[in-house]
């Protein structure tokens, strides 16, 4: 059975003021960033790409020179539950600016490659327990 597991973190113009989310501070974004997920092991692992993609867009369009009113990264992942294995992860971006849709893009494409939750998670990491 694979069970899915659904997050949303958005910040700027797609915070929403009556929500349940849980605001966090966000270094780019002075409203912060508004998180929308249960509190489980799959969901927290699924946040972990959508705020780290929603951190690096800000991160990389202030690189770029590129005004963003707003992020919303969508990320849903699931697990074959009877031995936990990852099915995968993906995300979905939203993104309110002024640009062009084609700096847009680019600059989507360009934080898919540089964002490093997806990236260590893409290459595979070894978890090991310490001891105290």
């Amino acid at each position: 059975m694979d069970e899915r597991f659904a997050v949303v973190a958005s910040a700027g113009s797609f915070l929403e003021e009556d929500g349940d989310d849980v605001r966090l501070a966000h270094r780019w974004t002075p409203g912060g960033v508004g998180v929308r997920s249960a509190f489980t092991g799959g969901h927290v692992l699924n946040l972990a790409v959508a705020a780290c993609v929603l951190n690096d867009l800000y991160r990389e369009a202030e690189a770029g020179g590129v005004e963003l009113r707003g992020v919303r990264v969508r990320a849903e992942g699931g697990f074959d539950t009877p031995g936990w294995k990852s099915t995968g992860i993906s995300y979905a971006v939203e993104v309110d600016s002024d640009a062009p849709q084609a700096h847009i893009a680019a600059l989507i494409v360009t934080v898919d490659a540089v964002a490093e939750i997806p990236r260590a998670l893409r290459q595979g990491a070894a978890v090991t327990r310490s001891a105290g």
